[in-house]
């Protein structure tokens, strides 16, 4: 079976859980070296541990330019090179409404979900053009990207913010062979989705499996997203099968934002309430 990831060495931020260890193992599976950045410690050692001598754990926290700096820097000691930044990252951020919203808060979700974006862009790019290799930045944004009403006003903002970065590395960084890209999820069953319901994360499992049993049957699709899903994009943006596609917020969403926006988040706030009055 031929591998699409054959010799690349990727960094996936945010690679201990959810999103980010889906494309970390999928990325394995199709033939490159991960190094995963996160702030997890013992999840990280372990998974290391447990993925073998083509896996990595560096401690990253993204809020920080010179720790995703110096994230590049280690990847590129440990595996010799980089090709691909998958800036995934995130959490919900503070979850307070417009009028309500303070700056601290603002600025603290901006700080992890955009910022971490731009110079997981600057440094990758960096290295990719000190090779003179080019490479694939991918970068995980959200259906909350192309409109209000998904999630509270600052990750709406810092989301969009996202797709900035996207839009102005391609034409920045194009003739140097690099490549920028996101991904948009939809509703997608991580632990991110139980923690912005203040479910406990020992019951965060069997929270999401409840959700995915009430949403599925609403969705276009017919189920709600996985992990899984969004890694399957990520390989094919990351690989060769993607040369040219630059510059694309791709969503993977089941066709949700295409449908009712309104009727679906009234399905999701339900559904999350009814679980809460258990």
């Amino acid at each position: 079976m031929t591998q699409l990831l054959t010799d690349k060495v990727a960094i996936v931020t945010g690679g201990t859980s959810g999103i980010g260890l889906a494309t970390v193992e999928r990325f394995l599976d199709e033939g490159a070296r991960v190094m995963i950045a996160d702030i997890q410690d013992e999840a990280g050692a372990a998974i290391a541990d447990r993925l073998g001598d083509r896996v990595a754990y560096t401690n990253t926290n993204v809020t920080e330019e010179a720790a995703i700096e110096a994230v590049v820097a280690a990847t590129v000691e440990r595996f010799g090179k980089l090709d691909i930044m998958f800036n995934n990252a995130g959490a919900q951020g503070d979850q307070a409404p417009i009028m309500e919203l303070g700056q601290e808060g603002f600025e603290k979700t901006l700080s992890l979900l955009t910022s971490s974006v731009m110079f997981g862009h600057k440094y990758a790019a960096r290295q990719f053009k000190a090779q003179g290799t080019g490479g694939s930045i991918i970068s995980t944004a959200s259906a909350a990207a192309f409109q209000g009403g998904w999630s509270a006003a600052a990750y709406t903002v810092a989301k969009h913010g996202v797709v900035g970065v996207v839009k102005q590395a391609t034409p920045e960084l194009a003739p140097l062979g690099i490549r920028s890209n996101a991904i948009a999820p939809g509703i997608i069953m991580t632990p991110i989705m139980s923690r912005g319901f203040g479910i406990p994360e020992e019951n965060a499992a069997e929270f999401v499996a409840y959700l995915s049993e009430k949403l599925g049957p609403t969705q276009p699709s017919g189920r709600v997203g996985t992990p899984e899903d969004i890694a399957k994009a990520a390989v094919f943006l990351a690989s060769d099968l993607s040369e040219f596609v630059n510059g694309v917020v791709l969503p993977v969403d089941g066709g949700v934002t295409s449908t009712n926006l309104g009727s679906f988040t009234d399905d999701l706030a339900a559904a999350g309430m009814a679980y809460l009055g258990r």
